[in-house]
């Protein structure tokens, strides 16, 4: 039996996780893996974890996390046995992107992340939810948790993210592509993407969602994850 593996996206730890975690049937071994918190680039993270994990691997990741995933499978396709990828992206960086991260890092050097957190917290939920006090003091406490260090060498690490487009044609594994129909940060345009280059990939877009999915409708990622895995496990 696979284990299942859970990789966070920027700046968050297993927090951004503990709805499915709780859901997830004890047979997948679930873990959440840090290796996005202690390496410099998705090709060193990707690497990293599968040399801390052994065996077969099903891995379940978000938005930077989802980048290590489809870097994971390109570097040993044998040992991943399914991809969840959700609200996440396959093109490298675009000019535009690039720039705002640049402008974003300043600030940190600066010692005005917590200023940059309150705001822009709310591109990170659908518009019918950013208004919902708890789920954003949620979701600023869970990033805040990190370092400025942290915070800019995983910006620096998705500027220079590789171009996953390359290899996906060649993934061979069940494959589930999730993602918020309102999500501002990585669009469903990306995510058809993915699917659309990966052989028999399943999509599913969640409505009134936006890039937090796990934290902003942990019940409906809960409930496709479930069934997916589900039907991986037989």
């Amino acid at each position: 039996m696979p284990q299942l593996i859970l990789i966070s996206g920027l700046a968050a730890d297993a927090e951004m996780w503990q709805d499915q975690l709780a859901a997830l049937p004890a047979r997948w071994r679930t873990q959440v893996t840090d290796v996005p918190a202690r390496h410099a680039s998705i090709e060193a993270m990707a690497q990293a974890l599968l040399q801390e994990h052994s065996g077969p691997l099903v891995l379940c990741g978000a938005s930077m996390g989802g980048m290590v995933a489809m870097e994971a499978v390109r570097q040993s396709p044998e040992r991943i046995h399914g991809l969840a990828l959700l609200g996440t992206g396959a093109q490298p960086e675009n000019p535009l992107q690039r720039r705002q991260r640049e402008n974003a890092i300043a600030l940190f050097e600066q010692g005005r992340l917590a200023e940059f957190v309150r705001a822009s917290a709310s591109f990170a939920f659908a518009r019918e939810r950013a208004a919902d006090k708890h789920l954003t003091r949620r979701y600023k406490a869970l990033v805040l948790r990190a370092t400025t260090e942290q915070w800019i060498r995983q910006n620096r690490a998705v500027m220079a993210r590789p171009d996953a487009r390359l290899h996906l044609a060649q993934v061979r594994c069940p494959t589930l592509v999730l993602c918020g129909e309102s999500d501002l940060l990585t669009p469903p345009a990306y995510a058809r993407e993915i699917a659309a280059l990966v052989p028999g990939a399943e999509l599913q877009l969640l409505p009134e969602c936006g890039h937090m999915l796990t934290m902003e409708q942990p019940e409906a990622v809960n409930a496709a994850l479930l069934a997916w895995l589900l039907r991986l496990g037989r």
